[in-house]
């Protein structure tokens, strides 16, 4: 089995808030992150496969990053997480939720091999990922 990995970049901005809790709690919980605020994140995409005899490939880069692109991209890029995303209404917009609210969009669109995880940085620092638990 071989790994291939798509890199992608968005920019996006969000807040991190639970409607259900107070403006006390909401600041204790999230702190500065409680305000509106964006970030340039950095997305990989691994597929986990076996190499197509035909091609080389576990699955053609250029259709996956317009899988990514239609998937995803297209909807956050430049967006407000909380605001304008379909598949985001209702989540609150960590970076953990995202990897899973990501790999929901993408799990049954992967044309060759397998999804195998999705990583998400938020910043240099903090990242996420998930792998379908």
């Amino acid at each position: 089995m071989v790994y291939i990995t798509r890199r992608e970049t968005f920019s996006a901005s969000h807040r991190l808030f639970n409607p259900e809790l107070s403006d006390y709690r909401n600041d204790e919980l999230f702190d500065k992150c409680n305000n509106i605020h964006g970030h340039n994140y950095i997305l990989e995409v691994i597929v986990v496969g076996n190499i197509i005899l035909e091609t080389g490939y576990v699955v053609d880069l250029k259709i996956l990053k317009n899988i990514i692109s239609k998937t995803i991209l297209e909807k956050v890029d430049h967006k407000h997480l909380n605001t304008d995303v379909d598949f985001l209404q209702g989540i609150i917009p960590t970076v953990e939720n995202l990897c899973v609210a990501f790999w929901n969009q993408l799990v049954n669109k992967i044309p060759a091999g397998k999804l195998f995880s999705i990583k998400l940085s938020e910043t240099e620092n903090n990242f996420a990922e998930y792998r379908g638990e």
